[in-house]
């Protein structure tokens, strides 16, 4: 592997650690903090601000995206993904043992599936993609296709039922923005000094990033609230890594490892990924339903 790029997958792995502490945090609070959603949205997005506990998950989060965001400087996009599925089971571990929350067998199975899909993606790292170049265009359709994919699965009243359709759109809004922030970082990589700013400033990415950030950030506190945190998390997780490692393919030109047994393997690990993320969508237990059977 490039020495280079262990250095940033390193960064990337802390970034992860400390997003899925962030985000048990918040989660922690969605109990007694409102969705956001219709009339009352700013009123929500007002009382999560004015939470302390609330703030200083999303400051642990702000944190663990300046590590992310130096992690893409120093790697490939879909390898940096890798790393950052080091969360999920920091998060399962924070839910099962702080949160208290637990899992069905199908739920189980695909969040285990998930961590696997994880492990399969880190041995296939003996084959690195080289850095490519950005397709902007590629990038553009593949972002509308993306969001367009994304409304019609999430329009399933099964999926809005149960909690998964905010999930899975926030793992879609997190993933685009991964795309963005590579964009970006690539520009940070390419100026120097005052460069830096107006190439930023002027870039549609900067903006692209925030708003998917955001709109990511409501959606994943909403699945807080309709469904348990360590359902909502792998899921979210899981695509938003999906995202970005089909996006480098498509837009920065990290092919497939040449080696067939490092592309079988990533293969494999984009197939469970997505076979276990439908396991876990499909769970008919919700937030509410776990909360009245504990009551029972």
């Amino acid at each position: 592997m490039n020495p280079g790029y262990a250095g940033g997958l390193l960064i990337g792995l802390a970034a992860s650690a400390m997003l899925a502490a962030g985000l048990a945090i918040m989660k922690s609070r969605s109990e007694v903090l409102p969705a956001a959603q219709g009339t009352a949205f700013l009123r929500a997005i007002v009382r999560w601000i004015c939470d302390s506990a609330w703030v200083g998950g999303l400051s642990l989060e702000t944190a663990g995206y300046v590590l992310y965001f130096a992690a893409l400087a120093e790697a490939p996009v879909s390898l940096v993904a890798v790393m950052m599925q080091g969360g999920i089971a920091v998060f399962v571990v924070i839910a099962i043992f702080v949160l208290h929350e637990r899992a069905n067998a199908t739920e189980a199975a695909g969040i285990v599936g998930i961590i696997l899909a994880m492990v399969l993606l880190a041995l296939s790292l003996g084959s690195v993609p080289p850095h490519g170049q950005l397709n902007s265009f590629a990038l553009g359709v593949l972002s509308a296709l993306t969001l367009l994919g994304t409304a019609i699965l999430c329009s399933s009243n099964r999926l809005r039922r149960n909690g998964a359709a905010p999930a899975i759109a926030s793992g879609v809004a997190f993933g685009l923005s991964s795309l963005y922030t590579k964009a970006l970082a690539d520009i940070f990589a390419a100026h120097s000094g005052s460069a830096i700013a107006i190439q930023t400033a002027a870039s549609p990415w900067l903006y692209l990033m925030i708003g998917t950030n955001l709109g990511g950030l409501v959606l994943l506190q909403n699945s807080f609230h309709w469904t348990r945190g360590i359902v909502a998390m792998p899921l979210s997780s899981a695509i938003s890594n999906l995202v970005p490692i089909v996006g480098g393919i498509m837009a920065f030109d990290e092919h497939l490892p040449v080696d067939p047994t490092s592309a079988a393997l990533r293969i494999a690990a984009f197939t469970l990924t997505l076979l276990s993320g439908v396991l876990v969508a499909g769970a008919e237990v919700t937030h509410k339903d776990d909360r009245a059977d504990l009551v029972a």
